[in-house]
């Protein structure tokens, strides 16, 4: 049938069946829209797609331009890698916990660190009190490290570490204590997050400002480039943008523009886009409105695709290969009736390898109240396991490319991407568009909006505004021992007294000298782990070169 046919045919269905229905009782709503403001109509059907084409817009899996997944075979021939963050107390503390999880069927690491380890200050700072080991494990020095890894085979798992400002430590640590024990770094997988733009938009973990930060980065880029081949030197990160507030074109559309000035400063650098690019990685949100995020995550693989070939002129196929980790959404689950975010979270885990990601995490249903227990992080990863190997999703690649309705929502959600990055593009690039608070603001009116859905119930939360009951809180949540912080600080003095003092010394003057130089600082850094520095130390070294960011105010 002919276009105009299906157009006459829907006309006269929705005289003869639409209009009868709500005359008789109507819609729940008056407007369906996604997270980003796109209607939804009621059906969908081939005349919402004009100007489609297969080849261009889809593709096959594992061809130019990736809207169907990066490998031709996708999930049948391996499936996602499956990660639980984790991470708190102390290194020993963590270890038990990565050590139980992996013989229950986890296939990758997932560091969380705690604040002052994020914020550059060892666990005796007088800024780091009360926070050692609260939201992550506390890494002071090599041997917190070495002892975080103990007995995990670090030659065969891949190691995702969530860290942004001190990434060139932390990868640091993680390289000596890999040598420490006899592993070569060319045997080593893993990704460092090492996205500080993101810091500044949405989560607020930064040191340096943002042209430091920037030679950071690229001074990473290169030094991996060469010395640790399979590792990520980046997951450039739209999750913390999201969590922030942002609707998913926003999510997107940021996360976008700061894979682009991350190329930009690379190529400034003088690195060749083919020799670093493969290794970039991404790292997004899955939120609720299911078909949103799977249209979000093939526009993501379409648009950088196009974006590498066309913008920075990649060759290597690899080059123009969106890969990306997934993680639930924290924001959306619930203090109240814990149990429902089993069932958030399993939606989104769903969303995500229908959307085909690379590798995932599963929030646990306490995470709302405080780190999981063994039980819940269980749970969580059993919740990936089931789609894995029980829901037959995972048997062919993009099930739902071709449907009319994810087709037209994810044309829809392209346009509204690329109308951000237009905006970004006029006001100089992500760090200008940061510096002048563009983003902070798009987010906070979108926070806003959300919020103000919830207290008016336009928008359900099911046991939170609606279908509410009263219940005590679960008993059985994980509680951070506080003796931990007294033990990671004594562990820590005692390292000081037994390192030789002038090898650190000489060592941390060697990094600040990089920093002042133009000599890749990756080198001395990894000397001063070597010599004992501590990654305080090493932060102050750079601080005293760079400064300190301080957050501009955005009204």
């Amino acid at each position: 049938m002919s276009d105009g046919g299906i157009r006459d045919a829907r006309k006269n269905w929705e005289q003869r069946k639409v209009a009868p229905a709500l005359k008789r009782g109507g819609e729940r709503r008056e407007r369906f829209t996604t997270s980003s403001g796109i209607e939804s109509e009621r059906e969908y059907d081939p005349t919402d797609l004009d100007g489609f084409d297969y080849l261009r817009d889809l593709g096959f899996a594992g061809e130019y331009p990736f809207t169907r997944g990066v490998q031709p075979t996708m999930y049948r021939g391996r499936l996602w890698t499956m990660r639980q963050y984790a991470g708190f107390g102390d290194a020993e503390e963590s270890n038990r916990r990565y050590r139980y999880l992996f013989e229950h069927g986890q296939t990758g690491l997932s560091v969380a660190f705690d604040l002052p380890t994020q914020m550059g200050r060892d666990a005796d700072h007088l800024l780091a009190r009360g926070e050692v080991g609260r939201v992550g494990v506390s890494i002071c020095a090599i041997h917190d490290m070495e002892m975080l890894l103990n007995q995990l085979p670090l030659d065969k798992i891949s190691t995702s570490m969530t860290i942004n400002a001190t990434a060139s430590i932390l990868l640091a640590l993680y390289l000596v204590a890999a040598e420490r024990r006899g592993v070569g770094w060319d045997k080593l997988n893993g990704t460092i997050q090492n996205d500080v733009l993101k810091e500044y938009v949405a989560r607020g973990t930064y040191i340096y400002p943002p042209r430091g930060s920037m030679r950071i980065i690229t001074d990473i880029f290169a030094f991996a480039a060469r010395e640790v081949p399979n590792w990520n030197t980046i997951s450039i990160s739209g999750y913390h943008i999201r969590e922030a507030g942002s609707t998913a074109a926003q999510e997107l559309a940021f996360t976008l523009a700061d894979g682009i000035a991350y190329v930009e400063a690379a190529l400034k650098a003088g690195l060749k886009v083919d020799a670093f690019a493969s290794r970039l990685s991404f790292f997004f949100n899955v939120h609720n409105s299911f078909f949103e995020e799977i249209a979000k995550f093939r526009v993501a693989r379409r648009l950088w695709a196009r974006i590498m070939k066309e913008r920075f002129g990649a060759a290597d196929e690899r080059s123009m290969m969106m890969r990306f980790h997934a993680q639930t959404a924290g924001s959306t689950l619930t203090a109240q009736q814990v149990d429902n975010n089993v069932v958030r979270v399993t939606l989104q885990a769903l969303a995500a390898v229908l959307g085909g990601a690379q590798s995932l995490h599963t929030n646990a249903r306490d995470e709302a109240l405080a780190l999981p227990t063994e039980q819940s992080a269980l749970l969580a990863l059993r919740t990936q396991q089931i789609i894995a190997h029980e829901s037959d999703v995972a048997d062919t690649a993009d099930p739902l490319g071709g449907s009319y309705y994810l087709e037209s929502l994810t044309r829809q959600l392209e346009g509204k991407v690329l109308e951000y990055l237009g905006k970004i593009d006029d006001l100089g690039g992500a760090v200008a568009a940061i510096e002048r608070g563009y983003m902070q603001r798009e987010i906070q009116s979108a926070a806003y909006i959300y919020q103000r859905e919830i207290e008016s119930r336009q928008r359900i939360i099911v046991g939170l505004n609606q279908f509410t009951a009263s219940e005590p809180p679960p008993a059985d949540i994980l509680r951070v021992n506080p003796a931990i912080e007294q033990k990671q600080c004594a562990r820590l003095g005692r390292l000081r007294t037994e390192r030789n003092a002038a090898s650190a010394r000489a060592a941390l003057a060697r990094v600040e000298a990089a920093a002042r130089g133009d000599d890749n600082l990756m080198p001395p850094i990894i000397d001063a782990v070597r010599n004992w520095a501590t990654l305080g130390e090493i932060s102050d070294a750079m601080r005293r070169v760079f400064g300190e960011y301080q957050p501009i105010n955005v009204v």
